[in-house]
Order: C-alpha cells, then sequence, then structure tokens
C-alpha cells in the first residue's frame, strides 16, 4: 500500500493528542490531529535551506515527509478514522469490563 505509511502516521498523531489532551472529547481530539496534519502537509510547499535539510534526514522525512500530496490527505483522513474507531473499541472494551466486574 503506497499510502501506509501516512495512514499509520496519521493514526499515531490522532493517538498521541488523545494522550495529550485526554479531557477531549472524541470528535475535537480528531479535528486537532486532522489540524495538525494538513499543516505538515502543506508545510511541504514550504522551501527553506535548513527545513529542505531537514526533511533529507530520517527523522525529517519520518515526521514532516518530503513530497506534497493531495493523496495524502486522503490518508490521513482514514488514517484519524482508524484511530477513532480504535479508540472506540478500547473505550468500549473498558466500559465492559467495568459494568461486569461491577455486578
Amino acid at each position: 500500500m503506497k499510502y501506509g505509511g501516512s495512514l499509520l502516521w496519521a493514526t499515531m498523531v490522532f493517538l498521541l493528542v488523545g494522550i495529550l489532551l485526554p479531557r477531549l472529547p472524541r470528535a475535537q481530539v480528531a479535528a486537532v490531529a486532522a489540524a495538525i496534519a494538513i499543516a505538515v502537509e502543506f508545510s511541504r510547499l514550504v522551501h527553506t535551506p535548513w527545513l529542505d535539510a531537514f526533511r533529507l534526514s530520517t527523522a525529517g522525512a519520518l515526521l514532516l515527509g518530503r513530497i506534497f500530496s493531495l493523496w495524502n490527505l486522503v490518508a490521513y483522513a482514514i488514517g484519524i478514522v482508524f484511530g477513532v474507531w480504535i479508540d472506540r473499541l478500547a473505550t468500549l472494551r473498558d466500559w465492559r469490563r467495568t459494568s461486569h466486574s461491577a455486578n
């Protein structure tokens, strides 16, 4: 899958935002993650010597990527939806565990 890395990156961003801002509702966590993903993707259109040099490093390629692509935005959206699904499953599982242990 060509965009698998972008999908997983966006899922990671969603999960990190959820960890850093645990009181936010899931929809707001998704919105913040989407804003970060969009900002990072459009930052690829900005070229300065130091930023381009960072993008050539492994860390820069993983964090910021190298080439702008609208298809990455689609992959990010799918990744964030995947993160929402994972979070929902985890919440449902915790709810079931605590409701059964209360009986």
